[in-house]
């Protein structure tokens, strides 16, 4: 682990000057702008990187880059319109051909759809994330005595704040005997799987629905989403296409509005949830990562490193993220929803690097 983060803080180090600058695109006003797609077509407004004076030579040496990286699907919204919409075959799996049709994984980026239905749950008075996460798991839904449990709240589920102990072999396993006292709730943040797949149930109790249908009747039906949730082993792992993830970066970019619905009405939450959220890891919202600040805490260590989620990218960039590379990244400032799906890059140590990697060419074919 030790060389891991010595190993980050070099690839980082001489890029941290980059989390000072300003945007290279002139930011908009408003989001008045933002083009929203048709919830029953595939017909999708697109605008030419040419039209906005993108870079062409550096947008190859990106697809390649993505190419040779196992990047199944790359996609670039401004303005809510596809300018960049690429895709390719798997080099590990053949699965044919590869499309704006073909469903992939989301991994751990389904994180941030569940922290917006948690906030649509909330608005609904189905819950509050104050509440006790016995409330709706009952008691004994870990092993800790009962005073400590009572201190979880789902507050702590959306932060990686619970205090379960994290020297478990299996931090997937939601079982009580693999729940387990570590600290008091909200004294520490790890990126624990468990607490955090525990609140499909919680969502499940609240509602009285399945995890499916709440997520079509809260989200899914407004902005035209056509994914599903797939129990995988312990993990609960939402698949979509990759226009289906873009849709759902323009809801973020549009602050939880599409067109003139607003479907999360409370601002509040939406700011707490793309804000730092604890005070142990300035770069973790509601189950988002946030870029441009000091530190980060990475997943699978306690230790604090001095530099930012994604030097070459905008500081106000919020990223939902997963397991093997896959992103979706909002950029308020830009207006700019990229997304990206695939297998786990091939010369990156760990997805972070090949992330910002991927940056640095869309900084440079932008600027």
């Amino acid at each position: 682990m030790r060389l891991l983060i010595l190993f980050l803080f070099l690839i980082f180090n001489t890029a941290l000057i980059s989390c000072e600058r300003d945007s290279n695109i002139s930011p908009t006003e408003n989001h008045s702008e933002i083009y929203f797609p048709p919830l029953d077509s595939d017909n999708w407004q697109t605008q030419s990187p040419a039209q906005l004076n993108w870079d062409a030579g550096v947008m190859e040496n990106l697809y390649n880059y993505l190419s040779e990286n196992g990047t199944r699907a790359f996609l670039i919204l401004k303005d809510g319109k596809i300018v960049v919409e690429k895709y390719w075959g798997s080099k590990i799996v053949e699965t044919g051909d590869f499309d704006q049709n073909s469903m992939w994984y989301w991994a751990s980026a389904g994180k941030s759809l569940t922290s917006l239905l948690v906030g649509l749950s909330q608005q609904n008075k189905l819950l509050d994330i104050g509440d006790r996460t016995s409330k709706f798991l009952g008691k004994g839904w870990t092993s800790l005595p009962e005073n400590k449990e009572d201190l979880i709240t789902i507050r702590h589920q959306l932060t990686m704040t619970t205090g379960l102990a994290i020297e478990e072999d299996n931090l997937d396993c939601t079982t009580p005997g693999c729940l387990k006292y570590g600290v008091d709730a909200g004294t520490q943040w790890y990126y624990h799987n468990a607490p955090y797949t525990l609140l499909r149930k919680v969502l499940e109790n609240a509602s009285n629905r399945d995890y499916n249908s709440l997520t079509d009747e809260l989200l899914e039906q407004t902005i035209g989403l056509k994914g599903n949730w797939v129990m995988t082993g312990d993990n609960n792992v939402y698949w979509s296409t990759a226009r289906d993830m873009a849709r759902f970066g323009i809801l973020i970019l549009n602050k939880g509005a599409w067109d003139q619905k607003i479907i999360l009405s409370d601002q509040n939450y939406f700011k707490e949830m793309t804000t730092t959220s604890q005070p142990f890891n300035p770069s973790y919202g509601y189950l988002w990562w946030l870029n441009g600040k000091d530190e980060i805490v990475l997943p699978g260590s306690t230790n604090i490193l001095p530099l930012s989620f994604a030097p070459n990218a905008a500081q106000d960039m919020i990223t939902a993220a997963g397991k093997n590379g896959q992103y979706l990244d909002v950029i308020p400032s830009q207006n700019l929803v990229v997304v990206r799906m695939g297998e786990a890059p091939s010369d990156s140590l760990v997805p972070v690097i090949f992330h910002n990697k991927v940056w640095e060419y869309l900084d440079q074919i932008m600027d």
